[in-house]
């Protein structure tokens, strides 16, 4: 079989390429035939995962953080609208935090993890779509894997991305003081949300989290019931609420414990419409899709039933 390997060089701070000879031995080990490919900025791994893909991969490992994880997912997909269907993705976690991953019960060493990947079978997992408007103010289009969310979480993920210390701190301590930092500067903004078919509703809101997997931050279980091959979002709201007990509460998130927290609802939909009340450029909060923030609402989620299949 034909394996694919979509390297991030500088996800985590660069830790997985510093050992990368050993993590190459191994994978010929598993796999004898390996191309390899390294992305140089965003977007590129969505490109090689698509040019893998048709080239005749059956296996792509993502070896990076989460957004490479969602970027190649990207072009898998994008893959199977061109009639190859038979690819899967397999995970090699690295970077910042990894949340994607966290729930699988991999090995935690590269070496044991690429000798499960070779024995695994892969599973169909659901993909979110999302419609959103970029940085640039055009229209755009993604899918994401794990979760996209608006509001405080896009914020504090372009300080995390933004911040030199990624890969010299733990990455749990890296989201929480960022978490805190933008918190204390943020603004709350009301949105529109629309579920399914739904009445709209308008909430002043800090966190709209669209999940199909339950992880973020580096490990906030902010979607602790979220199965990723339902069919369905589960989508996870915090309204206002005063700062100095939002802030007390967010260590809720770690543990999953905010279920019954007053200022959180939690609703499954299979589509979220999300647009801001007022202005589009004032209050359009910013997005966090798989841990990258490329634009902001309005924005629209879809769920892609069992479109993705992960080898884990």
């Amino acid at each position: 079989m034909k394996v694919g390997v979509i390297l991030n060089p500088v996800a985590g701070g660069g830790q997985l390429k510093d050992h990368w000879p050993q993590v190459m031995a191994e994978l010929r080990t598993q796999f004898p035939e390996v191309e390899l490919r390294e992305t140089q900025g965003a977007g590129d791994a969505e490109r090689l995962a698509l040019d893998l893909a048709m080239s005749g991969c059956r296996l792509v490992i993502a070896a990076g953080g989460d957004g490479t994880a969602s970027e190649v997912a990207d072009g898998l997909l994008l893959a199977r609208r061109e009639g190859v269907k038979n690819t899967e993705l397999a995970l090699l976690p690295c970077g910042t935090g990894s949340d994607f991953a966290r729930g699988f019960g991999l090995p935690r060493d590269a070496a044991g993890l690429l000798r499960h990947i070779a024995g695994a079978k892969g599973r169909q997992i659901d993909v979110g779509r999302i419609s959103f408007v970029d940085d640039h103010g055009a229209l755009s289009s993604r899918h994401f894997i794990n979760i996209a969310s608006l509001g405080l979480s896009g914020v504090t993920v372009r300080a995390v991305n933004a911040d030199k210390r990624k890969g010299r701190v733990s990455a749990k301590a890296l989201f929480y003081w960022r978490t805190i930092g933008s918190f204390l500067r943020y603004r709350f903004q009301t949105v529109r949300i629309t579920l399914d078919d739904g009445e709209p509703v308008e909430a002043c809101v800090a966190l709209v989290a669209v999940a199909n997997g339950r992880f973020f931050g580096a490990g906030m279980m902010v979607a602790p019931d979220a199965e990723m091959d339902d069919g369905w979002f589960d989508v996870v709201i915090v309204r206002a609420a005063g700062k100095s007990g939002l802030i007390r509460d967010l260590t809720q998130l770690y543990g999953g414990r905010h279920r019954n927290h007053p200022a959180v609802t939690m609703v499954r939909a299979r589509k979220v419409l999300v647009e801001p009340v007022g202005s589009a450029m004032a209050d359009g909060a910013l997005l966090d899709i798989d841990g990258e923030s490329p634009g902001r609402i309005p924005a629209t989620f879809e769920v892609l039933p069992r479109a993705l299949t992960l080898r884990c």
